[in-house]
């Protein structure tokens, strides 16, 4: 396994072979086998040790993350992603949509509820539940965290059952944001997913907004 140390604390990330899910390990040694030059493995978080904000998303995407080995690199959700990422200040250097582009994110770190890529991006309740463990030594490493920003319904319930909270007293909805009993607070939006993008359920404007709010809460 992976460890990373931050604030003289550290979290763990999944190994390259991790078999907790036998689903998505089976899944990812078929496109091993595919693709032998894309990452084809648990995603690694990637940011500043230092943030104060956490972005979860939902897994890895085939053409994005799992090919790439950072999270939402090289797809449609990180061109959006990593575009509201710059505009807000959270990173130095240009996007280029590959992991060598040479980007550096300052005060923020990016990771997914669930690190493995699942068949049709939809990973099952077991498999959201066992990666979990990862998500919450995770955020009780970070030191310096303030803020979430959780994409999507999953990476939003899975993040509230990481504290221990009901999910019916955090409802999700686009926008919404909880102070949390720990002091942190939640914002979630919807998934910047092509799809979403496309139909308008989410729009530029939209997303724009949720880190308006987050780029002024950590200011105060």
């Amino acid at each position: 396994m992976m460890t990373i140390i931050m604030n003289n604390a550290a979290f763990t990330e999944p190994p390259r072979n991790c078999a907790r899910c036998p689903r998505l390990r089976a899944f990812l040694l078929d496109l091993r086998a595919q693709y032998p030059d894309w990452h084809n493995a648990p995603v690694p978080s990637f940011g500043d040790p230092e943030a104060a904000l956490l972005i979860i998303g939902l897994a890895p995407g085939m053409q994005g993350a799992n090919r790439t080995g950072r999270p939402f690199t090289g797809d449609w959700a990180g061109d959006l992603l990593y575009a509201a990422i710059n505009e807000y200040g959270f990173s130095e250097g240009t996007y280029g949509a590959e992991p060598d582009d040479g980007l550096r994110l300052t005060g923020a770190m990016i990771t997914n509820a669930v690190r493995c890529l699942p068949p049709q991006n939809k990973p099952v309740g077991a498999e959201i539940n066992t990666c979990r463990p990862f998500l919450v030594d995770q955020i009780e490493a970070m030191r310096s965290l303030k803020a979430l920003l959780c994409l999507g319904k999953i990476s939003h319930d899975s993040t509230i059952r990481a504290f221990g909270l009901r999910l019916k007293d955090y409802p999700f909805g686009h926008h919404v944001i909880y102070d949390l009993p720990n002091g942190l607070r939640l914002y979630s939006s919807y998934h910047c997913s092509r799809y979403n993008t496309n139909t308008k359920r989410l729009t530029e404007d939209m997303f724009y907004g949720v880190f308006t709010d987050i780029r002024a809460y950590l200011k105060r």
